[in-house]
């Protein structure tokens, strides 16, 4: 068996693994066994990245913006 078979079937051996687990519900630990503190810190850090993410939003809208009237500027110049 050379190399690239073997590593072939370790990433098959971890794939069905992990649907096994998935489908099964089989964790570390169960959700009834959070800590209370760290169910408001996911749901604080949860928040966080959704605000985060609104704020790139608009970011990629103001960029793109930007581009399209620099892009104008560019041909109004060029047809003087």
């Amino acid at each position: 068996m050379n190399p690239f078979e073997m590593v072939a079937i370790i990433v098959v051996a971890v794939m069905i693994a992990s649907v096994l687990r998935a489908k099964y519900g089989h964790n570390r630990r169960g959700n009834d066994q959070i800590d209370p503190q760290e169910r408001s810190e996911n749901l604080r850090l949860r928040d966080e990245v959704k605000e985060l993410k609104e704020r790139l939003k608009v970011l990629e809208r103001i960029t793109v913006e930007k581009e399209n009237s620099l892009s104008r500027e560019i041909e109004d110049l060029r047809d003087r």
